[in-house]
């Protein structure tokens, strides 16, 4: 009788697995996403993070796709000269540190 609750427990967690890796995959392909609707690496001069706001310094803002970035899930976008203030939520550290790294590997 205990070998039957241990098989469950074995394919729960191999279940629980499977779902985090097929997240994080998700994650990445949002993050490729959101950089080319901002125009590109090439187009990012600098990143911050404040909580759930991503703050983005940017040379061209016609590059920028803003309701393509609403559709992926974005709460709002500020535009103040070639700033964009876009509200995120937790995620907006990742994107960040997601953009730093590629920025430092060019």
């Amino acid at each position: 009788m205990e070998y039957q609750y241990i098989i469950l427990i074995v394919i729960f967690a191999i279940i629980a697995l499977a779902i985090l890796k097929a997240t994080r995959k998700d994650a990445h392909l949002e993050m490729n996403k959101l950089l080319e609707y901002l125009g590109g690496k090439d187009n990012i001069i600098a990143t911050e993070t404040n909580l759930s706001r991503f703050k983005v310094t940017v040379k061209e803002v016609e590059k920028v796709n803003k309701e393509a970035i609403q559709k992926l899930g974005a709460k709002g976008i500020v535009e103040i000269d070639n700033q964009l203030k876009i509200i995120l939520g937790p995620g907006s550290k990742q994107l960040k540190k997601y953009i730093d790294d590629l920025k430092i590997t060019e």
